[in-house]
């Protein structure tokens, strides 16, 4: 294990896994900003059609996280559909090349994201298996970072092909898939797992929600609700487009956006170990409206910069802190199966919030999407503070 990761407390199990997500979000994030603008720019299609492609790829995608955590739990084994995962979204990345229609970009995004689908709930409860409850936040923390850190590194390289070489949309998408292969290759080599026994016939997890303690069906409905308002980040880079902001600036700004994240996301962790998961959530949910409202609001590029500046804040606060609270309601015996659970509701819930953004950006104005989530995330903020006011029982057995 990294001298970093002995100081830490991280295990070195999490930091090849934060390894793994930092090649294959050079190669993911790389892109991502650029897919919205090949859709409205080069294919010409309508932003209610990037609302569905996102929406419906994100959402159908979810599902399979429920069926690869139960997977996982019942087969003893999560290393390998974790694999699986990562090995289908890298796949799929050089294919954007070869689209000519919204359809097809359609397509080609949905087998991305059910790859990401397969691999977050098993390669969640591999990060759980191996780190005591205690310092369970600052290792989702830190996989975040190292997951973000990508998310830096891979549109400063985009911008470099795009300003250096001139390099056009589909070149870009076909120098995805090299960075997203050395993840995949590092994980089957290096990555080691606990050796767990498969769970005997009779007692497979069940993936009725019944099944789960209270505290964790709360959450859950909080975070889905959360989620219903947090809709597809490709309406805030078309927000920024609208502004004024050229596609070389926006990869700037993604890449701001991205170090904020990067730079707080395990010491967000970390302050979740010690004052409560809830209270950092809260938090998070509390800059998020706050934000989006911004957005609602902006009318300079500096504006743009500046929220995007407090995304990454909010990111910092929530997408690890969350996954380490989910897995901190349940047992280890049922662990995959609730992270899948996790995973599933709050990313079925994006495709209702991007059709809604979609819709209520062309028949009312930009600004509506916005104003819209900040809504949604007042309201899950409220939730959270009322059913989480007394002290947590965690579960680690």
């Amino acid at each position: 294990m990294s001298t970093t990761g002995r100081r830490l407390g991280i295990s070195r199990t999490v930091v090849l896994l934060g390894v793994v997500s930092l090649l294959t979000d050079v190669s993911s994030e790389g892109i991502y900003p650029l897919i919205p603008l090949f859709l409205t720019d080069v294919l010409h299609a309508r932003v209610p059609a990037v609302g569905l492609i996102e929406g419906v790829a994100e959402s159908a995608a979810s599902v399979l996280r429920i069926f690869s955590g139960w997977l996982s739990d019942v087969l003893g084994s999560r290393k390998w559909i974790t694999a699986v995962g990562y090995g289908l979204s890298t796949i799929s990345k050089p294919l954007f090349a070869l689209a000519t229609s919204w359809q097809q970009v359609f397509g080609v995004r949905f087998a991305d994201r059910v790859g990401k689908g397969v691999r977050a709930a098993p390669r969640d409860a591999l990060i759980a298996d191996v780190t005591p409850p205690e310092s369970r936040g600052i290792s989702f923390g830190f996989h975040r970072a190292m997951d973000t850190a990508g998310a830096i590194t891979g549109p400063l390289l985009v911008f470099w092909l795009l300003r250096s070489f001139h390099a056009e949309y589909r070149t870009i998408f076909l120098l995805s898939g090299i960075p997203a292969i050395l993840g995949v290759l590092i994980l089957i080599a290096a990555v080691r797992e606990p050796a767990r026994e498969a769970v005997d016939r009779a007692a497979v997890p069940s993936l009725r929600l019944r099944n789960f303690r209270r505290p964790f069906k709360l959450f859950l409905l909080v975070a889905t609700i959360f989620s219903l308002g947090n809709f597809s980040d490709a309406f805030l880079i078309l927000r920024a487009r609208d502004i004024g902001i050229g596609a070389a600036k926006i990869l700037l700004i993604y890449v701001l956006f991205n170090a904020v994240e990067a730079a707080l996301s395990t010491s967000a962790g970390a302050v979740s170990d010690r004052l409560g998961r809830r209270n950092v959530i809260l938090a998070g949910y509390l800059v998020f409206a706050a934000v989006y409202a911004g957005f609602g609001l902006a009318r300079r590029p500096a504006d743009i910069w500046m929220l995007f500046a407090f995304y990454g804040l909010y990111q910092a606060l929530t997408r690890g802190v969350q996954s380490a609270f989910a897995a901190d309601l349940v047992s280890v015996g049922i662990r995959g199966t609730g992270l899948g659970a996790y995973h599933m509701l709050t990313g079925l819930a994006l495709l209702p919030a991007s059709l809604i953004a979609g819709y209520l950006w062309d028949a009312v104005n930009p600004s509506a999407p916005f104003y819209f989530g900040a809504g949604i995330a007042l309201i899950a903020a409220l939730l959270l503070a009322v059913l989480f006011r007394g002290s947590i029982t965690y579960t680690d057995t």
